[in-house]
């Protein structure tokens, strides 16, 4: 029987304190929580996630907020997990270049512990460092350095996690016979925590590099930033970020206004650097394009710029040598929408103003249909409540593949607690 909300209260204060629970609380994409309560470690978090298992509650782990947008809105939010004071940092090894945090943590901070030892965790989604570690994991977020280091998949080694019974469970780097076969923690990135709450995260580190140096390559069109790309892949040139810039976002980081424009970083040992350079200058100049020097801060003004557009998000996954295509479809049925992203990948970013579901939907139709030529798609990223009530956020997803996702989803969590329908499908 289910507990009176009274007791609840009582249950919930008995966890984590009466100053670390309350009712109501911050809205989770347009939702007003029940109930919201911040865990200060992991066995309160258990505990939490328990409760809401026994009293079948829709239990929905909160970071920094900075992707709440992200899935399809949630009908009922019983219980947040606000992981605020799960903030530290638990063991670094430098030696081994790996560290421990807990899942609140923020990039920011870890950034700064690492600093006085020439380390790094080489994920910079825009706004990284603010956002929380567990949710950079959760959503998959990436930045520019995922051209050289690759994601949270690659460099998330083990995870710690309130399975939805709130049993705790290691997984990767400290496996456990309840969840051997799977990869566990490839497993929890993108999740959206709707197979497990993600509580503490070992990482895999890289060193800082010793000298870095990054250059704005600009072209008159489209087709020569892709041919610019095209070489670049193709040559011993080691980027560390590989970034196009359309004319609008140009425009938002104060720079002067082209077709389009490659922002590229090496970072290496200085005399490699500048032996690159010269590749880089050569490349540049045979695809007709001009070549200018960057200042350090460059990319703090291109992630401002990202983090400070207001509008839809879209997140369009394709392949390099399709550049061309994708930003003419882009400018053909979204005209005033800005562009940016990993060139050398095919991963862009599509940033919309003024954009409801009835105008969107077409335009969003035939992206999808263009990215599926390539096996690639196109998600909302980030979007009114209202345009992702009315289309799929996620864009259509092969049955098979569903299949499998909805069999995982039933053997983690049979009740349905976690984060509910938020992710694929309404998982």
């Amino acid at each position: 029987m289910a507990v009176t909300a009274a007791a609840l209260g009582d249950a919930l204060r008995a966890i984590v304190g009466a100053e670390h629970r309350r009712e109501g609380g911050a809205p989770v994409d347009g939702v007003v929580p029940r109930w919201t309560a911040a865990p200060a470690g992991v066995e309160q978090a258990a505990a939490l996630v328990a409760l809401g298992h026994e009293e079948r509650l829709a239990v929905v782990p909160r970071g920094s907020g900075a992707a709440l947008e992200l899935g399809h809105p949630p009908g009922r939010v019983d219980l947040v997990l606000q992981m605020r004071r799960l903030d530290a940092v638990l063991e670094h090894n430098p030696d081994d270049l790996t560290v421990s945090v807990q899942a609140g943590c923020t990039a920011g901070v870890l950034a700064a512990h690492l600093a006085g030892h020439r380390q790094m965790l080489p994920l910079d989604p825009p706004g990284w460092t603010a956002r929380s570690l567990g949710g950079i994991a959760a959503t998959q977020a990436s930045g520019p350095l995922r051209q050289r280091y690759g994601t949270m998949r690659d460099l998330l080694l083990g995870v710690r996690f309130a399975q939805a019974d709130g049993v705790l469970t290691w997984g990767g780097a400290k496996v456990v016979k309840s969840v051997s076969g799977y990869d566990v923690p490839k497993l929890m990135v993108g999740a959206l925590g709707t197979l497990g709450v993600l509580l503490e995260l070992t990482l895999r580190l890289h060193p800082a590099p010793d000298y870095e140096a990054t250059w704005l390559a600009s072209f008159r069109t489209p087709a020569h930033a892709q041919q610019c790309v095209a070489a670049l892949l193709d040559s011993t040139v080691q980027t560390n970020r590989l970034e196009i810039l359309d004319g609008r976002v140009l425009a938002a980081c104060s720079l002067p206004v082209t077709a389009a424009a490659l922002a590229v970083s090496i970072g290496t040992v200085e005399p490699a650097v500048r032996a690159q350079e010269g590749l880089v200058r050569a490349i540049v100049q045979r695809a007709q394009g001009t070549v200018q020097t960057m200042g350090a801060s460059f990319w703090k003004t291109y992630d401002r710029a990202l983090v400070g557009f207001d509008g839809v998000v879209l997140r369009i996954g394709s392949v390099p040598a399709r550049l061309v295509e994708t930003l003419g479809a882009v400018q053909a049925l979204l005209p005033g929408a800005a562009v940016a992203g990993a060139a050398g990948l095919g991963a862009l970013r599509v940033l919309v103003t003024h954009a409801d579901a009835v105008a969107l939907r077409a335009p969003l139709e035939r992206l999808r249909a263009t990215a599926a030529e390539v096996g690639g798609g196109v998600i909302i990223e980030r979007g009114p409540r209202a345009l992702r009530e009315r289309i799929d956020p996620w864009g259509p997803v092969p049955p098979p593949a569903l299949a499998v996702m909805r069999a995982i989803k039933t053997e983690f969590d049979p009740r349905a607690v976690l984060n509910p329908g938020r992710f694929v499908g309404g998982l």
